[in-house]
């Protein structure tokens, strides 16, 4: 069974584990910090927290930001459902912007004219989390402009795009956002087994990130005077969010592989796409202009095909071995979301990718023979429900 995505995992990676296993630090020790900062340079950043999700990342990057009840957050309906429930957890209101079709991000446009009706009704978000959606960066230029206009706040959800850049600056560098999120899950680009990470060139967010990731706890700038050396305290309510040493371990040692694996994914995407770009009714998300994707997802979209034709496709690949996904279900038409008052219609491009769109197997290890039968199986199963 050929899975959409895997870990690529090496002897190195094994090893740099290994050593930490056998040294006296598991959870905090000198492997966390070094991996924070290796990142942070990587993507020429001041500031990065690693967390134990990219989940945890974006909500203490809403509390970092000061959301809470009576404010709203926008993002995308197209995306995991974290990047919409880390606004729910401090007890903010919740909205979404529909998506371009032809990329899968954020739709501009949409989103001014969302901005300006806000504006009108008083209801202004207070952040705003574009999600990079399978590796590419949405237009964040165009979205820092508008946050300078309106006032809100940029939280970028890049849990898929490390190693990706916009208008020739690293994803992450947060040029244009006040904090960056990426994730280190098993199936991203790079992994720590699970993981996350906040980034920011901010000072006073980076201090809040840091206290929120660690129970509210300080071992510095105290507030009353200390005791002793062995003093510490809590200067607000936060989380235990910490990465282990073990995991930085095995980030760090990813780290290194990061310009390859991207690189590979690339040359992947381009042999899918030549060998599609003749096929009718079918083809893959845009890679903007402005951007270089890192491609954790290779998502395909179905043209002029039903929703049943679509589900049927999709049972026929799961059936011939190729196990492909939906990446994702509109986030405001699960229950949960339903019953917050989301319906059917609302945000239709996005509704209209989920019966739509799936993804196919990408990642570092993939062969040649790999791609030949996943593309065979696809073009098998176009011609079993009628598409080609």
């Amino acid at each position: 069974m050929l899975t959409y995505s895997r870990q690529t995992i090496t002897q190195d990676d094994i090893d740099a584990v290994v050593d930490v296993l056998r040294s006296d630090c598991l959870t905090q020790g000198p492997r966390l910090p070094e991996f924070e900062q290796a990142v942070a340079s990587k993507v020429s950043a001041r500031y990065a927290f690693a967390v134990n999700s990219a989940t945890s990342a974006l909500h203490i990057a809403c509390l970092a930001l000061d959301l809470g009840p009576g404010d709203w957050l926008w993002t995308s309906p197209i995306s995991f459902v974290a990047s919409s429930n880390c606004g729910l957890y401090c007890g903010a209101n919740l909205d979404f912007i529909d998506i371009e079709e032809s990329t899968g991000l954020i739709s501009i446009s949409a989103l001014t004219l969302k901005l300006e009706h806000a504006k009108i009704a008083g209801k202004l978000p207070k952040i705003l989390v574009p999600v990079h959606l399978a590796g590419s960066s949405c237009d964040m230029d165009a979205i820092h402009g508008l946050s300078q206009l309106y006032g809100f706040a940029v939280v970028e959800d890049a849990s898929h795009a490390i190693g990706g850049l916009y208008k020739g600056q690293p994803v992450g560098s947060c040029k244009y956002s006040d904090i960056t999120i990426f994730s280190f899950h098993p199936v991203k680009i790079i992994t720590t087994g699970e993981g996350g990470m906040a980034l920011t060139n901010d000072s006073l967010l980076a201090e809040k990130i840091d206290k929120l990731r660690a129970h509210g706890i300080s071992r510095n700038n105290f507030e009353l005077n200390s005791p002793g050396p062995w003093y510490y305290e809590q200067q607000g309510l936060g989380f235990n969010y910490r990465m282990t040493e073990f995991q930085a371990a095995l980030g760090f040692s990813q780290l290194k592989k990061l310009d390859h694996f991207v690189d590979r994914r690339q040359k992947l995407m381009k042999f899918y796409r030549h060998a599609i770009k003749d096929w009718n009714n079918i083809e893959f998300l845009v890679e903007p202009e402005y951007v270089y994707s890192s491609y954790h997802l290779a998502v395909v979209s179905l043209k002029n095909a039903s929703p049943e034709q679509h589900c049927n496709l999709f049972k026929w690949m799961r059936e011939n071995e190729i196990w492909v996904q939906l990446h994702y279900w509109p986030i405001h038409l699960n229950p949960y979301y339903k019953r917050l008052g989301f319906n059917n219609g609302q945000f239709p491009v996005a509704e209209n990718y989920g019966v739509s769109s799936f993804s196919i197997p990408l990642f570092p290890d993939l062969t040649v023979d790999q791609q030949f039968k996943v593309l065979s199986r696809l073009r098998e199963g176009l011609a079993h429900i009628g598409l080609l």
